[in-house]
C-alpha cells in the first residue's frame, strides 16, 4: 500500500543547504549538463560510472594519489577494478583534523562518561602505531579485537589502517566459539579485548573466555587488555601473553602519525556473516572502497558536515559501526554509546542526543518499535533541536514507525530507512535529503548504484515484486573472501543467481514515488500456493496489536504446498485465545491481503536474533523441519530455538 501525501518534504532553503545540491552544482560544472533533479543526477551516476566516482573523489577531496584510470573491466561484475592506480590512506583521510574540539564522545551506559579531543586522539593513534609496529604489524597484517564501542576501538582501527594493515572486530558479548569462529580463520598478529564491560547496569567479565580464546589464537603473538572497568592488569595476568594496554603504549611517546598509502584495493577490513548456516563468512573490503562509499554516503546522503555530532546505536560486531567510523572524514565528532539502549531507562539515548546536541540520530526499526510501545513520547519529554536527520536499518521500518517518529519523535525531521549490509559495508538503498519521505518507503537508490528490482527470469521490473540487484559494479563490492582462493564462495553468495550482476538476496518493489521497499529476506521469503510474500510485509501488520512485542513468520512444509505459520511474543499479560489470534489474522488480512493471513498462529517465549539483533528465520524453519542449526554461535539467544522444537501445534 502506497501513501500519496508525504510525512516529510525538505524546505527549498533546506534543499538549497545540503552537500547534495553543491554536488549537483559542481558535477554539472564539470559535465556541462543540467542536473534538475536527484534522479536525473542519479542517472547520470550510473551511466558514466567513471565521471561519477572521479567526480566524488574531487568533491570530498580525497587525501591520495588518485591516479590516471577510474575503472578498468567495467564490464565485469566480479572483476571490475576502480581507481587502480590510486594510493591511498583510509586514517590519514580520517585524521585530517586537529585542534580542542571534540573528536569523540562516549558514553557507557550511565556508568562511562568520556570525551576525546582530536589531538588526543591523534597522540592515541600516534602510541598504538608506534606499538603496533613494533609488535611486528605491517600492511596486510591483521589485527582483531573483541571490544565495546568505545574511544580505544577507534583509535586502535585507525592506528591499523595508518600502517596499510586490516582490522577486524567483534563484541564482548560473542561466546568463545563465535570468536575463534571468526578471528581463528583470519589468524591475526594482534588480538586485543576490553577487560569487561557493562550491560544493564552490571558488569559482565570476560577474563575466562579471553584466556581460552588467547590460547587459540597462536598467530596473536601479541595480546593487549584494555582497561574498561579498571581491571587490566589484573585480567591481563590471567590471559597468556597478555599485557595491559596502557602499559604497552606507555613505552612511546606521542608524535606525528605517519601513513602507509596502499592501493585502492587493499584489505581495510575483514567482517563476518551473521547467518546460522555455517562457519561465518571472512568478508573481505577496500581501503578506497571503503573510504570513498562513506563519504559518498555521509556527505551527500546524510549531509554530514564538519562540526556535526554523529551518533549510531552499534556494536562493534555491525558493519554500522564501521560505517559510523568514517563519519571523522567528514571532521564529525563521533557519539559513541555501548550498552543497553533501554538501561536507565529508554530515554537515554534521547538524553544523549540533548546533552552532546545530536545531528545524526543512527539506530534500528527493532529500537523505534520498542520506543512506541513503551509509551515514550520524545516528542514531549526531549528538545532534540539539533537532530536534522534520524536513520533506521537492520530490518525494514513499518509504516507505523514512520507515523510514530513524526508524531511522537519530532516533525521537521529527515527520517531515512536505509537498507544495504556487511555484504557491501553500506547502501544500497537510503536516504535523499533533497526528496520527500513517504510512509513506509525508502527515498531511493545511492549514487553509483544502478538498483533494479528483477523478476524470477531475470528481467527488470517496475511493477511488482522480486529481487533487489545492482546491475554494474560499484567499489565496495568485496575484494574476496578470506580463504577463498579460486572466489567460488565469492560468486556463489552474489553472482550465481543473475550470472553478471549483484543479486543481494532481497525481495523488494518499486513504488509510484521512486522509492523501494524492501519486503524481507528473499530466503526467508514465504511461498503459500507458489505465490512469494515477504516476510516484512507480515510485520508490518502485526507490530500494529499492542499484545504482541515481535513476531516471526516462517514457510513450513505441509501437505504438498507450503503454509505461513507466526509466531508471538506476547506482551506481559496478554495471551493466545481465540479473540486475539482472530484479532492478528484479521489485521494481516486487512493490512496485507488473505494471502498473508499465517495457517498457524503460536505464542513463544522468545525469537532468537543475531548479534546485531535481526530476527534469524531460517535458524527457525530449520528446527520447526527437524534439521540441525549449524552455527548457533552467531545468535544471541541460541537457547530461543529450543522452543520451536517439536511443536505439537505444528503436527496437525
Amino acid at each position: 500500500m502506497t501513501h500519496d501525501e508525504p510525512l516529510w518534504t525538505p524546505s527549498p532553503e533546506r534543499i538549497a543547504g545540503t552537500q547534495m545540491a553543491r554536488f549537483m552544482a559542481f558535477a554539472g560544472e564539470r559535465t556541462g549538463k543540467t542536473f534538475a533533479d536527484y534522479d536525473v543526477l542519479h542517472a547520470w551516476s550510473v551511466e558514466d560510472l567513471e565521471g561519477f566516482w572521479s567526480a566524488l573523489w574531487d568533491f570530498c577531496e580525497v587525501i591520495g594519489d588518485k591516479g590516471a584510470r577510474v575503472l578498468v573491466d567495467g564490464d565485469k561484475m566480479p572483476g571490475a577494478a576502480f581507481f587502480p592506480d590510486a594510493r591511498v590512506n583510509y586514517a590519514e583521510n580520517m585524521l585530517r583534523r586537529i585542534g580542542s574540539g571534540d573528536a569523540i564522545v562516549f558514553w557507557g551506559e550511565d556508568k562511562v562518561k568520556r570525551r576525546m579531543s582530536w589531538d588526543e586522539l591523534h597522540a592515541l593513534v600516534s602510541k598504538l602505531q608506534q606499538a603496533l609496529s613494533a609488535a611486528g604489524v605491517g600492511v596486510g597484517d591483521r589485527v582483531a579485537a573483541m571490544m565495546p564501542n568505545m574511544p580505544e576501538t577507534t583509535a586502535l582501527m585507525l592506528a591499523t589502517a595508518s600502517l596499510g594493515a586490516t582490522f577486524s572486530s567483534c563484541s564482548p558479548d560473542f561466546g568463545e566459539r563465535g570468536v575463534l569462529d571468526r578471528f581463528g580463520q583470519i589468524e591475526p598478529k594482534v588480538f586485543v579485548a576490553c577487560d569487561g564491560y557493562w550491560y544493564n547496569g552490571k558488569e559482565i567479565a570476560v577474563a575466562d573466555k579471553l584466556a581460552s580464546v588467547a590460547k587459540e589464537l597462536p598467530t596473536a603473538e601479541t595480546v593487549w587488555i584494555v582497561s574498561y572497568l579498571d581491571r587490566a592488569l589484573e585480567v591481563a595476568a590471567s590471559v597468556p601473553r597478555a599485557e595491559a594496554l596502557d602499559s604497552a603504549i606507555a613505552r612511546f611517546e606521542a608524535k606525528e602519525v605517519t601513513y602507509e598509502r596502499v592501493t585502492f584495493s587493499q584489505p581495510l577490513y575483514i567482517m563476518f556473516s551473521s547467518g546460522t548456516t555455517g562457519v561465518p563468512k571472512c568478508i573481505v573490503h577496500a581501503t578506497g572502497g571503503v573510504l570513498l562509499t562513506h563519504l559518498k554516503e555521509h556527505r551527500l546522503h546524510c549531509d554530514v558536515r564538519p562540526d556535526d555530532r554523529v551518533f549510531y546505536f552499534t556494536t562493534c560486531g555491525w558493519m554500522m559501526w564501521n560505517w559510523l567510523m568514517s563519519a571523522l572524514g567528514c571532521e564529525a565528532t563521533l557519539l559513541l554509546y555501548d550498552g543497553s539502549p533501554f538501561h536507565p531507562s529508554g530515554a537515554i539515548l534521547f538524553d544523549y542526543a540533548d546533552q552532546e546536541k545530536m545531528t545524526l540520530f543512527g539506530t534500528s526499526a527493532k529500537f523505534i518499535d520498542a520506543v512506541a510501545k513503551s509509551g515514550l513520547e520524545p516528542i514531549n519529554s526531549h528538545d532534540l533541536s539539533t537532530v536534522r536527520l534520524l536513520t533506521s536499518t537492520g530490518s525494514p521500518l513499518a509504516p507505523e514507525s514512520f507515523s510514530f517518529v513524526y508524531d511522537k519523535i519530532k516533525h521537521d525531521i529527515h527520517l531515512a530507512s536505509i537498507s544495504g549490509g556487511t555484504d557491501i559495508v553500506g547502501c544500497f538503498v537510503l536516504g535523499i535529503p533533497i526528496k520527500p519521505v513517504y510512509k513506509g518507503e525508502i527515498q531511493g537508490p545511492g549514487l553509483g548504484l544502478d538498483m533494479q528490482v528483477w523478476s524470477e527470469d531475470g528481467h527488470p521490473i517496475r511493477d511488482g515484486k522480486g529481487e533487489l540487484v545492482c546491475a554494474r559494479p560499484f567499489p565496495t563490492m568485496p575484494v574476496m573472501f578470506w580463504n577463498d582462493p579460486d572466489g567460488a564462495k565469492y560468486r556463489a553468495a552474489y553472482f550465481e543467481r543473475f550470472p553478471g550482476v549483484w543479486c543481494h538476496g532481497d525481495f523488494a518493489e518499486w513504488t509510484p514515488h521512486g522509492g523501494i521497499v524492501i519486503l524481507g529476506r528473499s530466503d526467508a521469503t514465504l511461498n503459500p500456493g507458489g505465490v512469494r510474500i515477504g516476510t516484512a510485509e507480515i510485520y508490518a501488520q502485526v507490530e500494529q496489536i499492542p499484545e504482541v512485542v515481535e513476531a516471526l513468520a516462517i514457510g513450513q512444509t505441509w501437505d504438498n504446498d507450503v503454509r505461513v505459520v507466526l509466531f508471538v511474543r506476547l506482551a506481559e499479560g496478554a495471551e493466545l485465545d481465540e479473540a486475539l489470534e482472530k484479532k492478528i489474522k484479521s489485521q494481516i488480512r486487512s493490512g496485507a491481503s488473505p494471502r498473508h493471513v499465517p495457517a498457524k498462529v503460536v505464542a513463544v517465549d522468545d525469537i532468537p536474533r543475531t548479534k546485531s539483533g535481526k530476527i534469524t528465520e531460517l535458524a527457525v524453519r530449520d528446527v520447526v523441519h527437524g534439521r540441525e542449526v549449524k552455527n548457533k554461535e552467531a545468535l544471541a539467544n541460541p537457547e530461543a530455538l529450543d522452543f520451536y522444537r517439536d511443536l505439537p501445534q505444528l503436527s496437525d
